[in-house]
């Protein structure tokens, strides 16, 4: 019997290519990186105070997409605020995202329309607004019971004109 060896012309440089392979599949080459989203300051007014929040503005459809997905912590007066312009039925999943969260639907007039509470972390259920939201607010899970935010409550940005300066 004869022993065949066949020789790859890359296979002294197979540790490398898996290397490079990882690397892309980890950082995501070919697909161009966000740029850090931008933050503002965002105020909701309750029957028991008002309460400021630093959000991360998700402007882009790819800032939208993104969101807080692959994040495992958000600081307790930090948030993301999705821009919707014109208003309309939002839909949001919480795909990728480790963190319960509590999502916030608000009208153009900067009134909270519908509150869902304790998102289920990596669920693609779709979760949606009652009606035309303007924006929608993601803060941790518990902050809507913790700080008595409810429907009707004001929340003064930006996004919502004058009367949310």
């Amino acid at each position: 019997m004869h022993k065949i060896t066949v020789k790859h012309r890359f296979a002294g440089n197979i540790p490398m290519m898996a290397a490079v392979v990882a690397t892309a599949v980890v950082f995501g080459v070919g697909a161009a990186p966000l740029a850090p989203f931008e933050t503002s300051e965002l105020t909701v007014e309750t029957a028991r105070g008002r309460f400021v929040f630093t959000v991360e503005l998700a402007r882009t459809w790819e800032q939208k997409m993104q969101g807080l997905q692959g994040r495992h912590r958000l600081a307790p007066n930090a948030g993301m605020l999705f821009d919707y312009q014109p208003p309309r039925l939002a839909v949001m999943w919480m795909k990728n995202t480790f963190l319960p969260l509590d999502m916030i639907f608000i009208g153009a007039d900067g009134r909270i329309i519908n509150i869902v509470q304790r998102t289920v972390p990596l669920s693609p259920a779709k979760i949606r607004s009652d009606w035309p939201a303007r924006a929608v607010l993601e803060v941790n899970a518990g902050t809507v019971a913790r700080l008595g935010i409810l429907p009707g409550n004001r929340v003064i940005h930006p996004f919502f004109g004058p009367a949310g300066r």
